[in-house]
């Protein structure tokens, strides 16, 4: 079946059209391709990109000459040049936009250099992953030709001296290509989307939610569930299908969406189809292509080269800092079932770049994987090497349990003598028995964790629940500036942020 009534322009046709190749075939000729295009720039210049290029094995002498870097590393040494102005650092021209992501660390903003080639790109993979729902079976095709509500952040950007800088939701929509804007399908539509304040822009949602006819939905659950709430209370519907009866589809990322599908679908009317995807601020890395998949296909021929480092000690400090010289492997390299840290290689001059990301290949011959977590984000106060996919489980499986909804929470570790615990702040508006909670939780955690389970036995002496409402983790966000579009909620609390989070509790207490 046709997917739209227009023809898709000839630069993403063809690119749609990529034969297939293995998977080292294909990320070869990415980093050929890539390196070909940054040469001639500084960064290019310095590491050599000829030689490599001249190299019998591109890949190897690309990993052997250009050191790793993070976001602190990058910025420092090349794109604070870029946001000077400055031409041809890191890739060709003037970099014209900035995302600005702080992800869900307690570091500043950072700015995320975004081209024209990865804006691009991003569409590219888009539309890739599209095209892979006509091969979904007893789901209402006819949605795709449906209006798509994108929550995301403000599509008015903030101006720099020579670029403008925003989320990366607000650019992408901002960039959103002609012919899809043509068909008139991308809803709140320009207007609503250049709004700055969330509140606003939520309510105009809600005001013009009836005039729609939605077939997707696509952001963050968090502030999504947040929004059919109040179109629901706005119309007195008892659920969104009664509004948008062609909804059908819900495409989420960046946070896992288990924790948030019990509330989730008590505000539907009828099943719809959740589609993963893996678009982070440096570019689209990988999706859901195939129905009911648990994880996601990598965007191997999509203008990103990856490699994997081992989550090990080998490879990180106890804080999740990356060693400067980590061992890193390609695509054709890895093993199934253990846990990596990803570093990227893209047309916007992100070179061997820790995105801060852990993942695990769950099917090697399709290149699938899921999102295991952050690498500063887990914890393993003894040795218990919890990730935050261990943590979603296990909520999954006691909200199914105890048939409760349980849409945030967070974890920090305690001492206790001379020993530790964990302590979960979990959100919840309903009735729950604490120590029940406490108890399930760690059930569930010895289930999917050796280590855990080991090491419940010895120096992890405890596990604590606190239970707060909903709203306020949403007023901790809203302290923090981090409200709407594609903020979330840490999973894991540390250092500065822990602090914050704790005085932020007490005040609640105290009233102030």
């Amino acid at each position: 079946m046709a997917i739209f009534d227009i023809k898709l322009p000839n630069t993403i046709a063809r690119a749609l059209n990529i034969p297939i190749r293995d998977a080292r075939s294909q990320q070869i000729k990415v980093i050929k391709k890539l390196l070909k295009k940054a040469r001639f720039t500084e960064f290019g210049q310095k590491y050599l990109y000829d030689e490599i290029l001249l190299s019998k094995h591109p890949g190897k002498k690309f990993q052997q000459i250009v050191p790793a870097s993070n976001y602190d590393t990058i910025f420092k040494n090349w794109w604070y040049k870029t946001l000077e102005g400055t031409p041809d650092v890191c890739w060709p021209g003037v970099i014209k936009y900035f995302a600005l992501s702080s992800g869900t660390s307690e570091a500043a903003s950072k700015y995320i250099p975004i081209t024209k080639d990865l804006i691009k790109s991003n569409t590219i993979t888009s539309v890739k992953q599209l095209i892979s729902l006509t091969k979904y079976e007893n789901v209402p095709k006819s949605a795709i030709g449906k209006g798509w509500l994108m929550l995301g952040g403000s599509t008015q950007l903030q101006k720099g001296p020579t670029y403008f800088a925003g989320d990366l939701s607000g650019i992408q929509q901002k960039n959103i290509p002609f012919w899809f804007q043509g068909l008139g399908l991308y809803k709140p539509g320009k207007k609503i989307a250049r709004e700055r304040d969330w509140t606003k822009k939520m309510n105009e949602i809600v005001e013009n939610a009836t005039s729609w006819d939605i077939g997707f939905i696509v952001g963050v659950p968090a502030w999504l569930q947040l929004c059919i709430e109040k179109i629901i209370e706005r119309y007195q519907v008892n659920n969104i299908h009664e509004i948008w009866p062609n909804l059908a589809f819900y495409v989420h990322g960046g946070v896992a969406m288990e924790p948030y599908k019990k509330g989730f679908e008590r505000l539907l009317g009828k099943p719809i189809t959740y589609i993963e995807t893996y678009l982070a601020s440096e570019g689209f890395l990988a999706y859901q292509s195939r129905q009911d998949a648990v994880g996601m296909q990598l965007a191997l021929n999509n203008n990103i080269f990856f490699e994997f480092v081992p989550f090990d000690d080998n490879n990180f400090d106890s804080e999740g800092n990356m060693i400067d010289n980590p061992e890193a492997y390609m695509i054709h390299e890895i093993e199934e079932n253990k846990d990596y840290a990803i570093l990227i290689s893209t047309n916007a001059g992100a070179w061997r770049y820790a995105i801060g990301d852990t993942v695990k290949f769950i099917d090697k011959e399709k290149n699938e994987i899921i999102i295991t977590g952050r690498t500063k984000h887990f914890l393993s106060l003894v040795g218990e090497h919890l990730s935050v996919d261990n943590m979603n489980k296990a909520i999954e499986l006691l909200s199914e349990e105890l048939n409760v909804s349980i849409p945030e929470f967070t974890v920090t570790g305690i001492p206790i003598d001379n020993f530790f615990g964990h302590r979960w702040y979990i959100a919840t508006n309903e009735e729950i028995d604490t120590s029940k909670l406490a108890t399930l939780i760690d059930e569930k955690l010895k289930l999917l964790n050796d280590d855990y389970e080991v090491e419940r036995r010895h120096a992890l002496k405890s596990v604590e629940v606190v239970v707060l409402n909903e709203q306020t983790f949403m007023n901790f966000m809203k302290l923090k500036g981090k409200i709407g579009g594609q903020h979330k909620f840490p999973r894991v609390l540390k250092g500065k942020m822990l602090t914050e989070w704790e005085t932020f509790l007490l005040n609640q207490t105290t009233g102030e």
